[in-house]
């Protein structure tokens, strides 16, 4: 799609903790204009985005749950932010020319199935329009992995964890699947981690994309670790002897060899069994010549002021912004779906503070 010097205009999909931070970069940003809001819950129709997203101050765009009102709206991009996907929605909004980036599980498609991701690769393609995920957690730390292999000769292995407590967290809805205090050896819980975790399938078939790799298998491997005492987790049931940890890789093979690897490592408690160390960071590991690592940590601006809810803001942040930031270059790209492979550099903007 051509890019021209006015701003892009974007509609905001969703009004949650997640895309309160998004809309709050959209209208700061002068190459970005708020034209319009979806709303999922009744109650935040007709309200002004400016309140639901905690601004102080109304910005004159009121959210509505009318698609055409939206689509008729001639949008740039949709900043597409549900908890769960509604790929009718997608298919709509690509087929009508309307670029989306996504934070809803997304990243190649893999986890929507086959005919899903079809659907709309061929939307997408129909209506001259680009669809783009970083996925939830996944994405950034897989992009800056495929980065740091920039002064390799050659590369034999890539593996990003993600190493985190994250009972902090553990009462949100996007932690349902995860079966935090189940009992151990409950059966299907494996399963159901995988089903939950399919995204990270997608980081993976990313990563090899951008390596030129041609993945033909992608497995994933689930271990548990349980509480040695009773867990005060907010929201949650913890009780010695049950799930308190999650370890979860998925790996991407070709021709037999182990090639990428997404790596989690959560819990929700400090003691279990196995005593799982736990970095609090993204770490990512480069096997080749030369081998590289990192260690990535998010930080907030001032730490001796540091309070829960900024500690929730960051998590939003950093599923937010990275498409958020991507929106100039999602909508210049080729029509179909696209990863980072497809797109230039994605950063953010240098803001001068006196």
């Amino acid at each position: 799609m051509t890019v021209t010097d006015r701003p892009l205009r974007v509609v905001q999909w969703t009004t949650g903790n997640v895309a309160r931070e998004s809309l709050k970069t959209i209208v700061e940003r002068p190459g970005l204009e708020l034209v319009g809001l979806y709303a999922f819950s009744r109650e935040k129709v007709g309200r002004d985005a400016g309140e639901l997203a905690g601004l102080g101050r109304s910005l004159g765009v009121t959210a509505t749950d009318d698609i055409d009102a939206l689509i008729a709206l001639q949008p740039d991009c949709v900043v597409y932010m549900p908890l769960y996907p509604d790929i009718e929605h997608l298919t709509r909004l690509l087929n009508a020319g309307v670029n989306v980036v996504s934070t809803a599980g997304f990243i190649t498609g893999r986890a929507y199935g086959a005919e899903s991701r079809a659907a709309l690769d061929e939307a997408a393609r129909a209506g001259n329009a680009s669809l783009f995920g970083s996925g939830i957690n996944p994405g950034f730390a897989d992009y800056l992995a495929t980065v740091a292999t920039g002064p390799c000769r050659e590369v034999n292995y890539l593996r990003v964890t993600e190493s985190f407590n994250i009972g902090l967290w553990a009462a949100d809805a996007n932690q349902n699947e995860l079966g935090w205090g189940r009992p151990a050896g409950d059966p299907g819980h494996a399963d159901e981690i995988r089903t939950a975790t399919a995204v990270f399938g997608d980081a993976v078939e990313s990563m090899a994309h951008q390596l030129g790799l041609s993945i033909d298998d992608i497995r994933c491997e689930v271990e548990f670790a349980h509480a040695t005492t009773d867990a005060d987790v907010p929201g949650r049931t913890v009780l010695r002897g049950s799930v308190a940890g999650i370890d979860v890789r998925w790996i991407g093979a070709e021709a037999g060899t182990d090639l990428v690897e997404a790596h989690l490592r959560w819990t929700v408690a400090a003691d279990i069994d196995p005593a799982w160390d736990i970095a609090m960071a993204y770490l990512i590991e480069v096997r080749g010549t030369p081998q590289i690592s990192l260690r990535v940590e998010v930080l907030p601006a001032d730490l001796t002021a540091l309070t829960l809810e900024d500690i929730s803001a960051m998590g939003s942040m950093i599923t937010a912004l990275p498409v958020v930031n991507a929106i100039p270059a999602v909508v210049a790209a080729r029509p179909g779906i696209v990863t980072y492979a497809d797109l230039p550099t994605v950063a953010s903007r240098l803001t001068v503070r006196n």
